[in-house]
Parts: C-alpha cells; sequence; structure tokens
C-alpha cells in the first residue's frame, strides 16, 4: 500500500535501469542479421529497446497485458463533456462483457484484459473550487494501478475510461509544462468549438491559484483516479522491468507527471501513436518520444497502443526469429 506521496516519489527515485548487457548483445546479434545494416529502421530500434529491459538478447513478447482503469470527475459539473458522468460505469459494464473496441483490440493482439473501476460513485473533486483528491484518495489510486499490473507480463498498455478526464489531463500538462487552457484543451470526446472553449475556461480558473507546482502535488490537485492509478502501474511495470506502450492524450499526462517527478523514469515506455487530440503532439514532444502510429484515434480505453502491441511483436519477431548470416551460409558485406 503507497502510503504517502513522499514514499511513492522516493521509490521511484530507486527504480531498475536498463540492462545495458543484455542491450549490447542484442546489438550484437542485429549487427549480423541477414539484412542491411539499420534496414528495419525504427523495428531494430524497438527490439533493442525491449531487449535491454527484459535481459535477454533474443527476447519475445509472449504475455502482454492490457488494463484499463476508471474513474468519475467532479468538474463535469461545469459542462466540460459532449457525454454524462454515468456514461464511465455504463463503459466498464460494456469492457466487462467484452463489447467494446478494447476488448476486440486485446483479443488480436492475444493480451490478457484487466478492468479496474476505481469508486465510480464518489467522483473527484471539482478542480474548479477545491482539490481534485486528498492525498489519501491519489495513494489510493497509485496503489490500485500498482496492484493492477500483473509480475507475469511481459509487455503493459495501461487506458482508461472516465468521462471529463481529457479536461483533467489538459490542466495537468498546463500545470507542468506551462501555457494557458487554451493552448491544451481539445475536443475530446466530440465537443462542439464553444464546448472546448468553455474547456479552457475552466482550466483557466483552476490554474488561477495554482497548485504547488511539485508534479504529484498537481497530480492530486487536478487529477483524476484513473489518470493516478495509470502513474502507479506504470511506475510498478519499470519495477519489474515489463516494458510500457502508452496510449494517447490521457496516458501521456499520467506518464508525464511520473517523468517530470523522477527525470528517466519512462524510459522503459515509447508512445504507441499520436492521436487525434490537438496537443498530444505536444506532450509527446515535452516526454521525448515519438509515436509509432498515427491514424487519428480519439478513442481512449487503450485502443492506440493496443494496436502497437502488433508493432512491438513483429519487431522482436524479425530481431529473434531471422537467422545470422553465418547461420543461413549467406555472404555478409564484408564477405
Amino acid at each position: 500500500m503507497i502510503a504517502s506521496l513522499a514514499q511513492f516519489e522516493a521509490f521511484c527515485r530507486d527504480l531498475p535501469q536498463v540492462d545495458e548487457r543484455a542491450r549490447a548483445e542484442a546489438s550484437a546479434r542485429n549487427d549480423v542479421l541477414t539484412k542491411p545494416p539499420g534496414a528495419r529502421g525504427r523495428l531494430e530500434e524497438l527490439a533493442l529497446w525491449y531487449a535491454g529491459w527484459r535481459g535477454e538478447a533474443a527476447p519475445r513478447v509472449s504475455a502482454p497485458q492490457l488494463a484499463v482503469f476508471a474513474g468519475n470527475h467532479g468538474v463535469t459539473a461545469q459542462g466540460i463533456s459532449a457525454f454524462p458522468p454515468e456514461v464511465t460505469a455504463q463503459m466498464v459494464l460494456n469492457f466487462e462483457a467484452g463489447g467494446a473496441a478494447i476488448n476486440q483490440l486485446a483479443k488480436e493482439s492475444g493480451a490478457s484484459m484487466t478492468v479496474v473501476p476505481l469508486d465510480l460513485d464518489q467522483p473527484t473533486g471539482d478542480f474548479t473550487v477545491k482539490p481534485a483528491m486528498t492525498e489519501a484518495d491519489v495513494c489510493a489510486a497509485l496503489t490500485a494501478g500498482w496492484e493492477a499490473v500483473s509480475e507475469g507480463a511481459d509487455l503493459l498498455v495501461v487506458g482508461e475510461m472516465g468521462i471529463g478526464n481529457t479536461t483533467s489531463a489538459a490542466a495537468l500538462a498546463a500545470a507542468l509544462l506551462g501555457g494557458s487552457g487554451a493552448d491544451w484543451a481539445g475536443r475530446g470526446t466530440g465537443l462542439a468549438p464553444d464546448g472546448v472553449a468553455r474547456k479552457a475556461d475552466v482550466i483557466a480558473r483552476a490554474l488561477a491559484t495554482p497548485p504547488d507546482r511539485a508534479p504529484l502535488e498537481v497530480l492530486r490537485c487536478l487529477g483524476g483516479r484513473e489518470i493516478a492509478a495509470m502513474t502507479g502501474a506504470i511506475a510498478r511495470a519499470r519495477a519489474l522491468r515489463i516494458p510500457v506502450i502508452l496510449d494517447g492524450f490521457i496516458c501521456s499526462a499520467a506518464a508525464l507527471v511520473l517523468d517530470r517527478a523522477v527525470p528517466g523514469a519512462l524510459d522503459h515506455a515509447v508512445a504507441g501513436h499520436l492521436s487525434a487530440e490537438g496537443a498530444h503532439a505536444r506532450m509527446l514532444e515535452a516526454l521525448g518520444k515519438t509515436p509509432l502510429l498515427s491514424l487519428g484515434l480519439r478513442l481512449g480505453e487503450g485502443s492506440g497502443a493496443a494496436l502497437a502491441i502488433q508493432i512491438v511483436k513483429g519487431a522482436l519477431a524479425c530481431h529473434s526469429g531471422m537467422a545470422t548470416f553465418a547461420e543461413a551460409g549467406v555472404s555478409d558485406k564484408d564477405g
């Protein structure tokens, strides 16, 4: 159980680092595979990244996990969503019944799926008038994310469901990266221009009395339970040396908190995709992450990252399954 934000941050400052020996061995293998140097482009980078975190020169993905966290936001009282808060619980039932898009994508990628609803009957506070969460609230959510990660997983995707959470994610970005509410507010689930303007105003009002700039305090004041849970899950994956594929705008905001709290804490993560939420590209730039896919998605749920599981699997299938020049009896460039 995470007892305090200080405890969580201290733990995150002592997370394991990449296995440089395994990465070097993977790089040496890559150099003698039956292909021209660099011919597989970013797939080669992905294979070396994954090998370094799993500690194997020729690894495979065999047990990916997809964890979806759900929470409700009190800031929806400000009219910042195209959908009512009841949709969060309704979509959780849909996830559990296997009827959502993410269920289909998890099935296609061979990923197990974990659904974690977080006190849906108790929305966070409306952060225009008070902090979204108490320290106990945010620690409970971080713990839920931490405990949701399977020790047997070898790749993790975290997703979310929560009406109002693009507003929370935009407020987090504005507080941690600077800029106005208008710089970060987007359409979310499909707001009209007047709705986007209202969202921007809500964020501006929340930042008029800015929270303590410590990233975990920003999360407490402006975040949501599902966002905090994703932060906790990403940190737990690092503790277990499980590589992570980040999803869209909201997941990236959860990752941003961790990145700003502990520089380098996202070295085990790649960006799965660039979402249609306008400010996502700026957030990824701040994180130093280049997305694997760009499909115009604004669904959330972990859907873009779930699609990217196949990219990582493909990178490792080539890296670990291809023959070397010597094994195939093929002359290399120096032969």
